[in-house]
């Protein structure tokens, strides 16, 4: 079994280092970065294998962003994002836009009312909410639904999405080479141009996204306190969905100020993968994109979390399936130790043969699943190394920690061994040239690189620092992360639902 394994792992390294070396000296020529005066930059790659390309564009502002009392305006971004412009959407914007307007004034009206401490008139706010209500359905009749994302499938678009995390927002889809020109005037068109259409409908649906995915889920509402308990300080410590309170509360004029304050082409990086030629799409890029207003990149001040001085707990008591997560507080993705914390959750759970699952699900079988990972739940504050488990029927949550114990002890005491260190550095090679395979992933991943360091080599530079990574850094940082006042544990213990007989 030891010799099958070597072969795999010197067949592995051949490949993952003959590609990698081909691969960052071709990135080299390939790619070109530009800045528009306006601030925007742009991240060019050319791949000529077929006449389409992906376009990745990368906000540095996410969940983290939001304002107090108004958690959860960064995603609603996301859900705003292709209801389209003045001219696409719309059966009439000379009347639509006075329309929106009226929707927000009664909206604040109603607000304003709503939001009395004394004196609050129920019979006023009825009517107020009745007069909103109607200037919604109003501004609603010049709709038209899913024009934006029609135009893009029509002219031989896929993939169109955006995604919302703590620390960015992202927008991405793929065409044509032949429409590169189209989707320069209709994506600069809805960041000139955005119109929060349908706004309070989308609401609306992120409202329903948390009640499934946090109030009605046992483990959606055990990892919303454990952050809240985890974080004191940091905007980690809030929901990326948004407290119901807020999402009942904030309004397009919210959204809209948010939107002017961090979709700011200074605070954008524009990715474009696929069959471009720089000397053609940079003069087209220039013509569409250049026309957004500059604008300041926003400051930016995060509150520092206060160090850990004791063990946190929180343990949720649910007729369900019994869930167990720890988390240890670590610093930001600029550490010097960063790719220490990658090589540590290579170790732990990356793949069958890692100590989580040897341990847990194949030899004790205590565990249906076990992880442990850095980046909860980002990555650009201090944040979380997690370890969560799923425990199997007859075991207990309990047990899952203390086999977490056992496992983190190892990792302080005793070194990892060569062939272990090896596969990390291995596979972080091997992973990267999969992640380079689509254009869409390279161009998210070029994207965030830029934006992140300033710098799209490093998503080269990351899988050297892993490479010099040593068996006396793991046992360093484990012993300065892997500390019992540094932990946070969340629970969920299994109680079993009441009959009617008892309810009563």
């Amino acid at each position: 079994m030891k010799a099958r394994t070597s072969l795999f792992l010197a067949v592995l390294l051949w490949t993952a280092t003959s590609l990698f070396g081909q691969d960052l000296a071709s990135f080299e020529k390939r790619v070109t970065v530009h800045k528009l005066p306006n601030g925007l930059t742009v991240v060019l790659c050319q791949r000529h294998e077929a006449p389409v390309f992906s376009f990745n564009l990368f906000v540095d502002a996410g969940s983290a962003q939001d304002p107090t009392g108004k958690t959860g305006i960064a995603h609603m971004m996301e859900h705003m994002a292709f209801k389209g412009t003045p001219t696409i959407g719309t059966k009439n914007y000379a009347k639509e836009k006075p329309a929106l307007d009226a929707v927000e004034k009664a909206y604040a009206a109603y607000q304003q009312e709503k939001l009395k401490r004394v004196h609050r008139d129920p019979q006023d706010l009825a009517k107020l909410e009745a007069a909103w209500k109607k200037a919604v359905a109003d501004a609603n009749q010049y709709v038209i639904a899913n024009e934006f994302g029609e135009i893009v499938e029509r002219e031989g678009g896929s993939g169109m999405n955006a995604g919302t995390a703590e620390d960015e927002t992202q927008y991405f889809y793929s065409m044509p080479i032949n429409r590169l020109e189209l989707w320069a005037y209709i994506e600069s068109e809805r960041l000139l141009h955005p119109v929060m259409r349908e706004f309070y409908k989308e609401r609306d649906v992120v409202m329903e996204e948390r009640r499934m995915r946090t109030d009605s889920s046992p483990t959606g509402r055990l990892v919303e306190q454990f952050l809240g308990t985890a974080f004191n300080a940091s905007a980690y410590h809030r929901p990326g969905i948004g407290y119901q309170s807020d999402l009942e509360d904030f309004s397009a004029t919210d959204a809209m100020a948010f939107y002017k304050r961090y979709y700011v082409p200074s605070n954008m990086v524009l990715a474009v993968v696929g069959d471009v030629d720089p000397k053609t799409a940079l003069p087209i890029i220039d013509k569409y994109f250049g026309r957004i207003p500059s604008g300041p990149k926003p400051e930016e001040y995060m509150t520092a979390e206060p160090p850990q001085n004791s063990e946190r707990r929180v343990v949720l008591h649910d007729p369900s399936q019994p869930f167990y997560i720890e988390g240890y507080h670590r610093p930001d993705y600029r550490d010097k130790d960063d790719a220490v914390y990658d090589a540590i959750s290579d170790v732990l759970s990356n793949g069958r043969t890692s100590r989580l699952f040897r341990s847990m699900v194949r030899d004790k079988k205590i565990s249906a699943f076990s992880a442990g990972f850095s980046g909860f739940p980002g990555t650009k504050y201090q944040h979380l190394f997690a370890l969560y488990a799923v425990p199997l029927p007859g075991h207990t949550p309990q047990e899952m920690g203390d086999a977490f114990k056992t496992e983190i002890e190892r990792l302080k005491t005793q070194d990892v061994s060569d062939e272990e260190l090896q596969m990390v550095k291995t596979r972080a090679k091997a992973s990267l040239i999969r992640s380079l395979d689509s254009n869409g992933g390279l161009a998210g991943m070029l994207s965030e690189a830029q934006t992140r360091y300033g710098d799209w080599r490093e998503l080269f530079e990351e899988v050297d620092r892993i490479d010099k990574v040593t068996k006396q850094d793991i046992r360093r940082v484990a012993n300065k992360l892997f500390v019992e006042n540094n932990r946070t544990v969340g629970i969920i213990e299994t109680k079993p639902a009441q009959t009617a007989k008892e309810g009563q």
